[in-house]
């Protein structure tokens, strides 16, 4: 596993191993040695979301008991975006955003105090979430995703969002 820096030093992506043959590609996805050397995890909750072309989600967080995301795409391809919302971080409200492709086996490290969020390239696009607390109803924040100090340059216009997407507040609310 080759473990890639970004411009916010915390966020990573992650290029797996692949082992090709005649019979197709091997990939080793997982190694808790990589990732406790890398400050990445521990995982407690896995979740899969299956989305259309042109769908956006997020950007989301937990507030209280912030949960940092290790993303993974399976099929479809998306544009994963990562904003750091850490109080007196010196990269407070700057953001990486790390196009994912089935096939590529690339992953991206979302760390906890950061807001998460994507959107779909190519769909249906399956996207697997390993976390690192559990998630809380309770708990949910989120952040517009057109916010105009983020100025996150996504590669759809006119996403298709969820109710309570459209309504998100900016971030400096």
């Amino acid at each position: 596993m080759r473990v890639i820096p970004t411009r916010i030093a915390d966020v990573k992506i992650i290029e797996c191993e692949q082992f090709p043959d005649h019979r197709g590609v091997f990939v080793r996805q997982w190694d808790a040695q990589v990732w406790s050397r890398e400050g990445i995890g521990p995982f407690v909750q896995d979740n899969v979301s299956v989305s259309k072309t042109g769908v956006l989600r997020g950007l989301h967080f937990q507030v209280e008991v912030p949960q940092g995301k290790l993303v993974a795409v399976h099929s479809g391809s998306i544009f994963d975006v990562a904003v750091d919302i850490r109080p007196g971080s010196s990269t407070y409200g700057q953001w990486v955003g790390v196009p994912l492709r089935a096939g590529e086996h690339r992953q991206l490290w979302v760390p906890p105090g950061f807001a998460h969020g994507f959107c779909v390239t190519e769909g249906p696009a399956t996207v697997h979430y390993r976390c690192t607390t559990v998630y809380r109803p309770d708990d949910q924040g989120g952040i517009r995703w057109n916010d105009p100090a983020l100025s996150i340059e996504w590669p759809i216009e006119n996403p298709t969002l969820s109710d309570k997407d459209q309504k998100q507040p900016h971030l400096q609310g």
